[in-house]
């Protein structure tokens, strides 16, 4: 079957370190201490304006809740609520010598993303599970441990999730405001990821829940079909852009896997540019795809837009706190309604002069620009 990152391919792709992750390397690498005191080390205190207050950086806080606390997704794989195996509960409990027989893949597919969607995820996509997505090495952020990862064999299936994230807050980026849905999508994700996980093992058979750690999500999602790669480094999806965060379950529950999807992203994103110029950084690149690497912090053997990390990084530490620029301003990032659906299709036609139009289109309605954080709390 062919996979939705084939049409990125060009090259050997090598399994890829998360040691070289630019948040990992923050931790490592020693040209980047001063990044990491700023980023991580320092606690924040509240500035005083719109966006950057005490009600605002509680509000972050309290979003980033359950994974900083239960989760730990950001930190290393296999702990808290991302446990590879099962974690004893209250309730009753499935005989382990009870299995389900599955006859019918696409209808415990279907099973599957009902459960999915039910425990809060937005949109649910089932692909094969292509090893070269797994990270080599693991690293752990805190200890720095640094070892080999491998997935069992007869791990032949990933579920991707995807968390909406709100679009309000969203146009408010990079202040603090903002941050607090991505806290939300980080907290949500363990959530949904291990109840599935766990219903799946009550069904006899094995998963394991990931967030940022064990596998590259990315490539996994547009192999489930749930969108394509921006000029922006991330997924686009149909229904929200890239304004998502994504969790996997990987298991050996035979499930039938989703179609890749083309919806006309590569063309317009070549078009645009729009991430480019409003990127703070300076870290998205314009012109063609390229698969050459900025630096360890890229894979090779990909055609893509690589995103400069270091940039990226470097302003999230003079910020003191995330930033989502790119998908503030992305054409992509809309919320539902009839006229931002007949824009998509437009975009499927795939026609040069029309995808220009539509980028001034967006450009003269106001779209990307910053929202007001003073008015969120009013």
């Amino acid at each position: 079957m062919s996979k939705g990152t084939d049409k990125y391919i060009v090259g050997k792709v090598h399994r890829f370190d998360q040691k070289k992750e630019m948040f990992k390397r923050a931790v490592w690498d020693a040209k980047w201490q001063d990044v990491r005191k700023r980023a991580y080390a320092s606690p924040r205190y509240p500035k005083g304006k719109d966006g950057y207050k005490l009600e605002d950086l509680a509000f972050f806080n309290a979003a980033w809740y359950i994974e900083d606390a239960f989760a730990a997704g950001t930190v290393i794989h296999n702990t808290g609520m991302y446990k590879w195996d099962t974690v004893p509960g209250y309730q009753s409990q499935v005989p382990r010598d009870v299995k389900l027989k599955v006859d019918d893949p696409q209808k415990v597919s279907r099973k599957i993303k009902k459960v999915a969607r039910f425990f809060g995820a937005s949109l649910v996509g089932i692909s094969e599970l292509d090893k070269r997505w797994i990270y080599s090495h693991s690293f752990n952020r805190d200890s720095g441990e640094h070892e080999e990862l491998e997935i069992p064999e007869e791990f032949k299936y990933a579920i991707v999730l995807v968390f909406e994230m709100d679009y309000e807050l969203v146009k408010m980026t990079p202040k603090w405001l903002c941050d607090a849905t991505e806290g939300k999508g980080y907290s949500t994700m363990p959530f949904t990821a291990a109840m599935l996980a766990q219903f799946i093992r009550n069904l006899g058979y094995k998963a394991i829940p990931t967030g940022n750690d064990t596998a590259l999500s990315i490539p996994l999602a547009i192999d489930a079909g749930l969108g394509e790669l921006g000029r922006n480094g991330l997924l686009i999806t149909e229904e929200f852009g890239p304004r998502v965060r994504i969790a996997k379950v990987l298991t050996d529950l035979p499930l039938a896997p989703d179609e890749s999807c083309d919806f006309g992203v590569l063309k317009y994103c070549s078009r645009c540019e729009k991430c480019a110029r409003y990127c703070p950084s300076q870290a998205i690149i314009y012109g063609e795809r390229t698969d050459k690497p900025h630096n360890i912090s890229n894979n090779s053997g990909e055609l893509k837009w690589p995103i400069d990390a270091e940039k990226c990084l470097s302003f999230w530490a003079r910020n003191e706190g995330s930033c989502m620029t790119c998908i503030r301003v992305c054409p992509f990032n809309k919320p539902s309604g009839w006229f931002h659906r007949l824009v998509r299709w437009l975009i499927k036609l795939n026609i040069s002069w029309l995808d220009s139009f539509l980028v001034k289109m967006d450009d003269l309605f106001g779209y990307g620009k910053q929202a007001n954080a003073g008015k969120y709390w009013n």
